[in-house]
């Protein structure tokens, strides 16, 4: 039986955590596709992830690939030319390099594809909506998604519209001020 697949390669185990936000996501949402994370270095060890590629590329499964990794994110590139499957780039370091890193995950050569999406969740989203064209039950979920994020717009609209303005303001108050005091309890401790 064919099943649906997003496999996560980072690029090192400190990529795990932003990683992560996209199985997060599918569990959250109660999207039925199973996500697997490996370790894939185009760098330091290309014949391993080289022969990842080639099992995944023999697997019936309907498989997208997300890629997780920073600097030079040659990652992205090297999986992109090794499979038929999509891949999207997502770098856990897009903020930090800005176009640099845009540039090194999207440049590729003609008929080397990559997409770029720059959140974990909205990456997943991505890969789910590819499996999606080819699957009536997945589908069926990223309409359920869309349901609730819809509804959810409501209820905040309704929620907003009942308070009074002074309300409103009170609450954006206490939120920064909520903010300021967490960015300075992360400075004091130094994380």
């Amino acid at each position: 039986m064919l099943s649906h697949k997003i496999i996560v390669f980072i690029g090192s185990a400190s990529d795990l955590p932003f990683g992560h936000r996209i199985e997060d996501f599918l569990k959250e949402n109660r999207i039925p596709i199973a996500c697997e994370y490996r370790v894939g270095s185009a760098h330091r060890n290309p014949e391993k992830l080289l022969q990842d590629l080639t099992d995944y590329e023999q697997s019936k499964d309907n498989i997208v690939f997300i890629t997780v990794a920073g600097l030079s994110d040659a990652l992205s590139g090297v999986v992109a030319g090794y499979t038929t499957r999509p891949v999207i780039a997502c770098p856990p370091d897009l903020q930090t390099y800005g176009w640099s890193k845009f540039f090194s995950s999207t440049a590729m050569p003609r008929g080397v594809p990559v997409a770029l999406v720059a959140e974990p969740e909205n990456a997943a989203l991505a890969a789910v909506r590819i499996i999606a064209t080819s699957s009536t039950s997945i589908k069926k979920s990223i309409q359920k998604y869309r349901e609730a994020a819809r509804e959810a717009v409501v209820r905040a609209d309704r929620e907003v519209k009942s308070k009074k303005p002074h309300e409103r303001e009170r609450e954006h108050l206490e939120k920064i001020e909520h903010e300021l005091h967490l960015q300075h309890v992360e400075s004091e401790t130094g994380e």
